[in-house]
């Protein structure tokens, strides 16, 4: 993954700008506050089937860029299997940086 991906994620967490764990994204997605989904690669499948319903039925994009552990370092947790990014501009970066794949 583009470190560069990485970067704006931990940015977006330290402006405030995500939610994150399972209640919190769901909150945050049902009041049209979410502009973007990132769920673990490593997710539960029922955690999972969950949140692509969600982003289907809000017409949201749903991320899958690395391992909970990954997702977790990144913004500051032992781990995070679902985070919603609640700012329209981080959304628009990170889905840009996101299809900039370098491994």
């Amino acid at each position: 993954m583009n470190p560069k991906f990485w970067g704006m994620l931990s940015l977006a967490m330290r402006a405030g700008k995500v939610a994150a764990g399972e209640e919190k994204v769901t909150e945050t997605v049902r009041g049209g506050k979410a502009f973007l989904l990132i769920l673990a690669e490593d997710a539960g499948s029922n955690t999972a089937k969950k949140v692509k319903d969600m982003a289907a039925y809000r017409n949201l994009l749903v991320l899958r860029p690395g391992d909970r552990d990954e997702i977790g370092r990144t913004i500051g947790r032992k781990f995070a299997v679902v985070l919603a990014i609640t700012d329209q501009g981080f959304a628009e970066q990170l889905i840009r940086l996101f299809g900039d794949r370098q491994e």
